[in-house]
């Protein structure tokens, strides 16, 4: 959890000059779990990903300095978590499930379920299952999940 301290967690929106760090982040954060996968990607192929949908991409900040990205679709039917990825260090310090809070949050206003997709060998399920997302179904490599109000 995160402590005492005063910690401010906000965000913004990214923009172009935020590739370098999205593109750092993206390895730190799913390399390993996208081996794991059988998914040995190029930085071609990472940097592809992060352009991907690259409106939808706002940084996570921790007192002003960027520590992660949330990539979210506001769909018709559902708000979808495209990317949740939280620098390494800053990992399991209850910033994942504060984000997670919010977006709940919005979705309860929108009146939206939201879906996303992580890697089997992720262990970041925890985080989601903690928060009440189920699995929906599974591919050869990730789940489907959904929270529901």
């Amino acid at each position: 959890m995160l402590s005492d301290e005063k910690v401010t967690i906000g965000f913004r929106q990214a923009q172009q000059s935020d590739i370098g760090y999205l593109l750092q982040l993206r390895k730190a954060s799913m390399g390993e779990h996208l081996i794991a996968a059988g998914l040995d990607l190029s930085d071609q192929q990472h940097l592809e990903r992060v352009n991907e949908f690259f409106a939808d991409s706002t940084i996570i900040l921790m007192n002003n300095e960027p520590i992660g990205l949330i990539k979210i679709a506001v769909l018709a039917n559902k708000l979808h978590i495209r990317q949740l990825q939280i620098i390494p260090i800053h990992q399991g310090k209850g910033i994942g499930g504060k984000v997670l809070a919010l977006i709940k949050r919005k979705a309860k206003e929108l009146k939206l379920p939201i879906t996303l997709n992580v890697l089997l060998a992720n262990p970041v399920i925890s985080l989601y299952l903690r928060h009440g997302f189920v699995v929906t179904g599974q591919n050869e490599v990730e789940y489907q999940m959904r929270w529901l109000q």
